[in-house]
């Protein structure tokens, strides 16, 4: 494989925002909203800015890679597979901005803040304008695979994948508030969230999907295919609990610390809150759950954190899962594409050591 996962990454987030746009661009005509309402454009331009204001398109990515193991000629379907996996990912973000509060999101402000502003004296409104932007994200990603120019059966499968992909995500996301009441959550707790919360709709769905466009039976591979979706699930919700703490908040676009201000039993704090004792662990717990914790005292955690060393034992735990994740891949080798494998088996490790 000539190219690294970076100029890959680069190429398919290039194509697939322009793709994306023009999506958006179309949309207004072929969705039945009445001629007088002024909230559903509003609903549909805010879920635009979040979709096209940044992103690494990693599920894009996945989903084109997939198809590549089976063939490298090109693959009718896989526009309509991107532009479905991206959706689901957009009402997520809506969703989860709202369940966390969230201000800001990919550097601009959350949908939920965008409509808190919009109508400071509606919070009802606000909240209801923002849980139906996310349904409608959910609705047109289902509608964009029913609408594809692809055999029936094919639709339909492709259809099944982003439906079972969307209700694992939401059992996913209760469990995740779940896990926040368990005292202590081991890394079984932990990997079980992360699996059903991420790895299902992020790298699993699109894995089969683009099986699927390319012709193959992705059921025929599926323990393999959910045991690589489940690894670098870890790894990626390992990354995003890592960064919480110990990331740049100018690089994410959004502040560190809020796993702390909101208590939530993350990889890291479960790790921090194993790895000290005394004063130490009293302060971490003071501002866990604290959501007027300043930036000061997040700065002092990571320092404690970092002395604790979490943050080398993060950086390993994630390497170590990435090459779990590697190894899998390494065993399509005999089945599929040299090149797509390759690029599999170097996903992992580069995904947890990229630092944007």
């Amino acid at each position: 494989m000539t190219e690294q996962p970076p100029d890959r990454v680069a190429g398919y987030e290039r194509r697939f925002n322009t793709l994306f746009a023009e999506y958006f661009d179309t949309l207004g005509t072929t969705l039945d909203a009445p001629s007088f309402s002024r909230f559903t454009p509003d609903c549909v331009e805010l879920l635009r800015d979040l979709s096209l204001r940044g992103g690494k398109r990693m599920r894009v990515v996945l989903l084109h890679e997939a198809a590549r193991l089976v063939t490298d000629e090109p693959v009718a379907g896989l526009d309509a597979a991107a532009l479905s996996v991206e959706l689901l990912q957009t009402h997520g973000l809506v969703h989860d901005d709202l369940i966390d509060d969230s201000a800001t999101r990919r550097g601009g402000p959350s949908t939920y803040y965008a409509f808190r502003e919009k109508f400071p004296r509606h919070p009802r409104a606000a909240l209801a304008l923002t849980v139906l932007a996310g349904d409608l994200a959910l609705a047109l990603s289902l509608r964009v695979l029913l609408e594809a120019r692809l055999p029936v059966e094919l639709r339909q499968a492709m259809v099944e994948v982003q439906t079972r992909a969307a209700a694992d995500t939401f059992v996913g996301q209760i469990v995740d508030l779940e896990r926040d009441f368990t005292a202590a959550p081991d890394d079984d707790l932990l990997h079980t969230v992360a699996d059903h919360k991420s790895a299902r709709y992020s790298v699993l769905a699109p894995l089969r999907l683009g099986l699927l466009a390319a012709g193959a039976r992705p059921d025929a591979h599926e323990p393999e295919l959910s045991r690589y979706a489940r690894l670098v699930g870890i790894c990626g919700q390992m990354r995003d609990d890592y960064l919480d703490l110990f990331g740049d908040a100018a690089a994410m676009g959004k502040p560190t610390g809020t796993d702390l201000r909101e208590g939530r039993h993350t990889y890291t704090v479960v790790r921090l809150l194993s790895a000290v004792s005394g004063p130490e662990r009293a302060f971490v717990q003071q501002a866990l759950g604290d959501p007027a914790c300043t930036p000061e005292t997040v700065a002092e955690i990571r320092a404690i954190a970092e002395r604790a060393g979490v943050a080398d034992r993060m950086r390993a735990d994630m390497r170590r899962y990435a090459e779990q994740a590697r190894e899998v891949a390494a065993h399509w080798r005999p089945r599929w594409r040299e090149d797509a494998v390759a690029f599999f088996e170097r996903l992992p490790r580069w995904s947890v050591e990229r630092t944007a």
